[in-house]
């Protein structure tokens, strides 16, 4: 398998603060990573570096075999697929659904004077289909529910057909309903061979969709751990990232952690524990 991204050494570093610290990371074809942290420990700004939004401070980012600072990002972004809060923000609330999907294929937000082919419309109406936004189609973003737009917002991601998905948070500000049934459609996507790689973004452990394969902790811009999946969330590794003493459990591939007892004895062991 070929690397999706690769960065070597990376540094982003604003007013003389590492918003993220050399960091060294690999994902490649058919991985589903999820990358944890506190607020403040950089995910987003590791996003922004993979999504080819931002340059590194220091270091080199390989995406798509191509090296930021050498290739024309507006050439780069099409090819990755990215939903996040700051993205919605650029939606206009008066467009469609459907137009909100569709314009991907131009990489705009709203739609203007551009004309789609019946290709691009019935993919579009696939993918309004595929993440349960079918019914919707008509109706402004504005309108939409928060979980609604969340759909929309990954149906729309996914309209390029991208070698590479990014999602921020997609479960933030949803109710339990929302967010299980945005997590169970996360998990159907990671377990689809032809889906591309994919990175999530959250601090919620609790959202990591079941099939994912790779985790990433980071704390105050640097890596705690970076590997497989049951390695990585580990009552260790999450207690150091988060700066409590967590236990952590797993069943039927979700986890959850909770603050670790004072009175009994202290952490139960690994997520691995737990499986076993």
């Amino acid at each position: 398998m070929s690397d999706v991204l690769e960065l070597a050494s990376v540094s982003v570093i604003r007013g003389g603060k590492a918003l993220l610290d050399s960091i060294d990371w690999q994902v490649k074809e058919g991985e589903r990573w999820v990358v944890l942290g506190p607020n403040g420990a950089g995910k987003t700004t590791l996003l922004q570096i993979a999504g080819a939004r931002m340059h590194p401070t220091k270091g080199v980012a390989g995406i798509l075999e191509e090296v930021l600072g050498a290739v024309d990002v507006f050439e780069l972004r099409p090819r990755i697929g990215l939903a996040s809060a700051a993205l919605a923000t650029q939606i206009p609330g008066h467009e469609t659904v459907l137009n909100v999907i569709v314009t991907a294929a131009y990489g705009v937000t709203g739609r203007w004077r551009e004309d789609y082919d019946r290709m691009d419309e019935g993919r579009a109406r696939q993918l309004a289909e595929d993440w349960g936004v079918s019914d919707l189609a008509n109706r402004t973003f504005a309108s939409l529910s928060e979980g609604e737009r969340k759909r929309v917002q990954i149906a729309r991601a996914l309209m390029t057909d991208p070698e590479l998905l990014l999602l921020d948070e997609p479960a933030a500000g949803l109710d339990l309903g929302g967010r299980e049934d945005l997590l169970q459609r996360l998990s159907a996507l990671a377990g689809d061979d032809e889906s591309p790689a994919i990175v999530l973004v959250t601090h919620h452990l609790e959202e990591v969709p079941a099939g994912f394969t790779h985790a990433m902790l980071l704390r105050e811009g640097g890596v705690v751990a970076a590997g497989p999946l049951h390695d990585v969330l580990t009552s260790e590794h999450l207690s150091t990232t988060f700066g409590l003493e967590l236990d952590v459990h797993v069943d039927a591939g979700r986890f959850t952690a909770t603050a670790a007892s004072r009175t009994g004895a202290a952490g139960s062991g690994s997520a691995r524990a737990a499986l076993l």
